[in-house]
């Protein structure tokens, strides 16, 4: 298993072919690359271009660090159809920057609507039929992940829909700090998800569901908002005894091509300091297990 680092709390501080050096700084081997403006950001074409990703590269290897997965969120199940091609087309980009990085690992969000979830499945399936011979001919690991607003976000669903693909090259991500969105069933969504796991992102955050919802208010009351945080560990609600336990029944932790990401967003000012504390908390966990 891998453990990267993800250099979203660096954005406003560093470049980013600064990120492998920050990455190493701070005892880390792995990257993982999200939505960066110079590379691929949210919702648009990729920016980058052969040069910059060629630099890229020459910065990880100069720092000893790899890149062990590329983060593109676009609109691929988005039920406008204008967008929905646009993201395709974006996907397609996004994947040669990963091959040309030399990652095999890519993870993202299926970037639906709830309010229009039938329209967005046939949105995401659509897609998969173009970019899925793309993706096996290049042996590319695509993990999703049902994110909070998204249009599955109960992890056994979103299961569903990525088995529905009918390709092992489609798997799942298991975000920690989504656990009480995708119905706060840890050990069930692995149990079931078995090797289709793949990628896991690791910060916490409160269960909105407790004392009787009013864990955090939003006002006015009933506002169509998800909320959630990403928090080091031990500061919010997630049972970590029960995650990295149901990481290591499932064999994630034993695995060369599974990949752990610390995802701490809510901390900027003590970016270092945290993710210092986050791979150490992380490492004590698997060794405890």
């Amino acid at each position: 298993m891998k453990i990267a680092l993800d250099p979203t709390p660096f954005h406003h501080s560093h470049s980013l072919l600064e990120f492998p050096r920050v990455a190493a700084d701070l005892g880390y081997k792995y990257l993982q690359m999200t939505p960066h403006a110079d590379l691929i950001p949210f919702f648009n074409h990729p920016k980058a271009d052969d040069e910059l990703v060629g630099k890229l590269k020459a910065a990880c290897k100069d720092a000893g660090v790899e890149i062990a997965s590329v983060l593109p969120v676009l609109r691929w199940s988005g039920p406008d159809e204008d967008a929905r091609e646009a993201a395709v087309r974006y996907w397609k980009r996004a994947i040669q920057i990963a091959v040309d990085l030399g990652v095999q690992t890519m993870n993202t969000e299926f970037s639906g609507r709830p309010e229009k979830a039938e329209e967005s499945e046939r949105a995401f399936y659509r897609s998969m039929e173009e970019l899925l011979p793309i993706i096996e001919r290049e042996d590319m690991d695509v993990l999703i992940d049902p994110h909070p607003d998204d249009f599955v976000e109960d992890g056994l669903a979103a299961l569903r829909v990525i088995r529905g693909v009918n390709s092992p090259n489609i798997g799942m991500v298991y975000v920690a700090s989504h656990t009480f969105h995708m119905g706060n069933k840890p050990l069930e969504i692995m149990r079931a998800a078995g090797d289709k796991l793949r990628l896991v992102h690791v910060s916490d955050t409160m269960n909105h569901h407790a004392s009787h919802g009013l864990r955090y208010i939003t006002n006015p009351p009933g506002n169509a908002v998800r909320v959630h945080q990403h928090l080091k560990i031990g500061d919010g609600d997630v049972n970590w005894s029960e995650f990295f336990g149901g990481l290591k029944e499932i064999g994630f932790l034993d695995k060369a091509n599974t990949v752990m990401v610390s995802s701490v967003f809510a901390e900027d000012e003590n970016a270092e300091d945290v993710s210092r504390y986050q791979l150490k908390t992380m490492t004590d966990y698997i060794a405890q297990v």
